[in-house]
């Protein structure tokens, strides 16, 4: 009997720390989107600090094909601002906010269950 599911495509992260995440053996020092969808790599995203997001920065969120944003807010939990989120409700797409560290933990449980989720996740500087 199979217990667990197969290993999926997505990238995953494989370690973080205060500054900086490791995805697929690349460490990255800076905000970065990681995705589980096909053909899109971490990417750069956002300011250095929580104060410099606006809802530029989650809107492309939005039209990616996601089912579910995670949104690491850093060494703290800390929630966006309602407005930010506004393009991503009108999608119907859903929306969690953790401490950074949370939602590393929590996108590679979803990426390797085949779920389409996105986590925005910020580095503070």
């Amino acid at each position: 009997m199979k217990l667990q599911p197969d290993k999926s495509n997505a990238p995953t992260i494989n370690a973080y720390d205060r500054q900086w995440i490791e995805v697929n053996g690349v460490r990255y020092t800076q905000s970065l989107i990681v995705s589980s969808l096909p053909d899109q790599p971490p990417t750069p995203w956002g300011p250095a600090q929580l104060e410099g997001l606006c809802a530029d920065d989650f809107s492309p969120s939005a039209q990616s094909g996601a089912e579910l944003v995670l949104f690491g807010s850093g060494q703290k939990l800390r929630f966006a601002q309602p407005q930010w989120l506004q393009a991503l409700i009108d999608q119907g797409v859903g929306v969690e906010t953790m401490d950074t560290a949370a939602a590393c933990r929590t996108y590679n449980i979803l990426a390797s269950e085949g779920r389409k989720v996105v986590a925005l996740l910020l580095i503070e500087s």
